[in-house]
């Protein structure tokens, strides 16, 4: 199936200025759909939940609509999808709560692969409760995280095993399967971080083997939220503080404040546009989904192979990662020039590309790249081949 790369990019109010935006991998851009949707919430009023009063209704309605969508999107259930403000953020809360059992001597797995946010907030939390982290090592070379050494890692003292589904510099899309498998063997529970995953291929909690599963809306085109998925029972023996008065029902016990309904309706809408991305056909929402990001996975295939042969011919160029299974997303770097000054450069000629760690401060530290990391460019549904061709123009001008 062929997306209709014209009308998709129409969608697109910001598009239109003329640049290239390969910087996808940091944070999509909005359709006019999830603007509107997200304006039109505002226009029919809201409340707080839980009143008797139509502006409350329709915020508790956004509440449910948005959980069902969340879960229509990775194949999850409403009653286990928590809302929170982005996955760092969900992380450090979940970290904390799940170390509550934790004691001294248990260990968990977190991999070199990591985002920092899916590796810091467990590091300082097992050392507030005296468990032993253990990591995974990448193959540098490849870019690949073997899962052999999973076997060696997770044994019975095993709690957690913590672990990317693709990594947002180099792309590489371990075997989280088989990695989960080792994990639930031993009886240690998986978090799987699907921020850089969800907006590249279909994804089905269950098949992964996730039992909590993250992804933030802003990377798959909605507004900036996060979403954590779990099995509803596993939630329900989870206590997180919590005021008095506030609902103890799950998922609302893992939410605090009042949340931002409007953008609720952001995400419901975010969704619907990748339901129907394959266009008009049948089905559900999850089967038009599956559909569509399958339909999105072969499309950015076919663009990211002109990207790296087109990377590969130019001198001086390095591209960081050559794994097997990876997400459309070049980490590279050209000699003479750092990161930042190819980033600046570029942006100069109307190509958006990030440069630095990009917070897979791990990997950055153990290829000898540092801090100032490499340059980022990253494919997402709405680039064609035109942007392709100016990222590459640009820096064989170099």
């Amino acid at each position: 199936m062929t997306l209709d790369l014209g009308s998709i990019r129409r969608g697109f109010p910001a598009l239109a200025d003329g640049r290239a935006y390969l910087d996808g991998a940091a944070g999509t851009q909005t359709p006019a759909s999830v603007i509107e949707a997200i304006a039109d919430a505002y226009r029919r009023g809201l409340s707080n939940t839980d009143g008797f009063f139509p502006a409350s209704h329709h915020s508790g309605e956004l509440v449910g609509a948005c959980r069902q969508a969340v879960a229509d999107l990775v194949g999850g259930v409403p009653e286990g999808v928590v809302m929170g403000p982005n996955m760092t953020t969900l992380t450090y809360k979940f970290s904390s709560l799940l170390a509550r059992g934790w004691t001294p001597g248990d260990e968990i797995v977190i991999s070199q692969l990591e985002h920092d946010g899916n590796f810091r907030p467990w590091v300082q939390a097992a050392a507030r409760a005296g468990v032993v982290v253990r990591v995974a090592k990448v193959d540098l070379e490849s870019g690949e995280l073997p899962v052999a050494q999973y076997q060696e890692l997770v044994g019975s003292r095993t709690r957690l095993v913590a672990v990317s589904a693709a990594s947002n510099v180099l792309g590489t899309r371990p075997d989280v399967g088989a990695i989960c498998a080792v994990a639930h063997r031993e009886g240690a529970l998986t978090y799987v971080d699907g921020v850089h995953a969800t907006p590249h291929f279909p994804i089905d909690v269950k098949e992964l083997g996730a039992d909590f599963y993250v992804t933030s809306a802003y990377k798959w085109c909605g507004p900036h939220l996060g979403s954590l998925i779990a099995a509803p029972e596993l939630l329900e023996g989870l206590r997180p503080d919590k005021l008095v008065p506030a609902s103890d029902r799950v998922p609302d016990r893992f939410q605090t404040g009042t949340p931002p309904f409007a953008d609720y309706a952001g995400v419901v809408a975010a969704v619907d546009h990748v339901a129907g991305l394959a266009g008009p056909t049948p089905g559900t929402r999850r089967e038009r989904v599956l559909l569509g990001m399958a339909a999105v996975e072969e499309q950015e295939s076919r663009l990211f192979r002109v990207l790296l042969e087109g990377l590969d011919e130019i001198e001086g160029v390095t591209v960081h990662g050559r794994a097997r299974r990876r997400t459309p997303t070049a980490y590279f770097t050209v000699k003479g020039w750092s990161p930042d000054q190819v980033a600046d450069r570029l942006a100069q000629d109307g190509v958006n590309v990030w440069s630095g760690d990009n917070y897979a401060y791990e990997i950055s530290q153990a290829l000898g790249l540092g801090s100032a990391g490499a340059v980022r460019a990253g494919l997402v549904h709405y680039n064609d081949h035109s942007d392709v061709d100016r990222v590459l123009a640009a820096v064989s001008a170099l």
